[in-house]
């Protein structure tokens, strides 16, 4: 009991530091509120340095550059929805980590549920075809034809050397 309970302890100490923002204390914003939006959106932002990152946990400068033009336009008075506009048009659609939801990005949205719907009725195929060939019961020996039977004993008589 003692190892599980060391073995967590590591695991959470070495997992800790991974949880530690990037945001480092001369971009954070005076006002809470601000703030609090400021890392609401960055929080749905990709950093385009790393591309599996939010900008939030990033340490690159491109990153930092994101948070801190993300707090310039809050103070300048945007709502989070123009901030997020301004960012797209300004990088492209891929900047968010979550893709919205429109025409241009149907397959994206609608694929994995397809190929999850497709999964289940291969398998209730499958089961169902399985359970069926079982009710039908183990079928007897196959008959062979003249000319099979015949091949056959020509393959074995060339195994046994003649």
């Amino acid at each position: 009991m003692k190892r599980i309970a060391a073995l967590f302890l590591t695991v959470f100490w070495l997992a800790l530091p991974a949880a530690v923002h990037a945001v480092e204390p001369d971009e954070m914003l005076k006002d809470p509120k601000l703030e609090h939006r400021a890392r609401e959106i960055s929080e749905g932002l990709r950093c385009l340095v790393c591309q599996n990152q939010s900008i939030d946990d990033s340490n690159a400068e491109l990153a930092k550059d994101l948070r801190v033009l993300v707090r310039d336009r809050l103070k300048a008075g945007d709502s989070n929805e123009e901030v997020i506009d301004y960012l797209v048009n300004r990088y492209g659609e891929f900047v968010l980590l979550k893709p919205r939801f429109g025409g241009h990005t149907l397959i994206l949205w609608l694929t994995a549920p397809a190929v999850l719907v497709l999964g289940i009725v291969a398998v209730f195929f499958a089961w169902r075809r399985q359970r069926s060939a079982a009710a039908a019961g183990p079928r007897g020996p196959v008959e062979l034809t003249d000319a099979e039977r015949a091949e056959l004993e020509k393959v074995l008589k060339d195994r046994k050397g003649g």
